[in-house]
């Protein structure tokens, strides 16, 4: 099943559950093409279930997702197809430790694209380029800070050639001093135009970049909106409680009931 939409990524009925832990409960959602919208909210609220859900690394109970106007949740969709129009960074690097930067970058793009050696390795150089890391091409991932091998993550899912970028607290592993490099790349894509979909804590980067916020509660979307409205001047009490204790923690009021669970 396809659609013609103007969205890149459509979201409709979005409900997930493992077993009697329901994660997803009724969500809609649309990115558009070239569009960055960042999720935010507490823990366990269902935002990185959300993310996998796109590219269908979690299968939804209910609803249905559609990416680039095809049904990713299409039971006769080739989601192979589907998913290397889509690259994704992980909290965790995920990089193969026994070979180099550059094979790391050249061996998903000969298995899954089938490009020759010369093809791929040109479009590693450029992508590491790309993120600042050409210099690092020879290097293995032990010998990198975990800043520089989340961008080489970064890289290897551009070197893919993606039309959607999918971020899950992409920051959230790195020492604070390391988070500036990778946002500054996440940043450089976004002023390209590059699809983006990032699940986040990082604040000044959601009101910098984001074209869109969205708040995440117990599996439901509370707020949506702008970002500077979303993170400026939220609407919703549930909102303005968890900004407040993420943007100051001393001021925030001591944790209620709910916030234990």
């Amino acid at each position: 099943m396809t659609t013609t939409a103007r969205n890149e990524i459509e979201i409709r009925g979005l409900h997930k559950s493992f077993g009697d832990n329901e994660v997803l409960r009724g969500i809609d959602l649309d990115v558009a093409t070239g569009e960055v919208v960042c999720v935010i909210g507490p823990s366990g609220s269902g935002k990185s279930t959300l993310l996998r859900c796109v590219n269908l690394l979690e299968e939804p109970t209910r609803g249905t997702v559609f990416v680039g106007g095809t049904e990713v949740t299409d039971l006769d969709v080739d989601i192979d197809a589907v998913r290397r129009r889509i690259g994704m960074v992980f909290q965790q690097f995920n990089l193969f430790p026994h070979v180099t930067v550059t094979e790391n970058l050249t061996l998903p793009q000969r298995r899954v694209l089938g490009r020759g050696k010369e093809q791929a390795a040109k479009v590693a150089r450029e992508n590491l380029a790309r993120v600042g890391l050409a210099d690092k091409a020879d290097a293995y991932p032990a010998q990198l800070s975990g800043g520089q091998q989340q961008r080489v993550a970064i890289a290897r899912a551009l070197a893919m050639g993606p039309e959607v970028m999918l971020f899950d607290e992409p920051t959230s592993a790195l020492d604070p001093e390391l988070v500036g490099d990778v946002l500054a790349v996440m940043r450089m894509l976004a002023a390209e135009g590059m699809t983006m979909m990032v699940v986040t804590h990082e604040m000044s980067f959601a009101r910098e970049v984001a074209d869109r916020v969205v708040f995440m509660d117990e599996g439901r979307i509370v707020e949506e909106g702008p970002a500077e409205r979303v993170v400026g001047d939220p609407q919703h009490e549930r909102t303005r409680h968890f900004l407040t204790r993420i943007l100051d923690p001393a001021a925030a009021a001591p944790p209620g009931p709910e916030d234990g669970r």
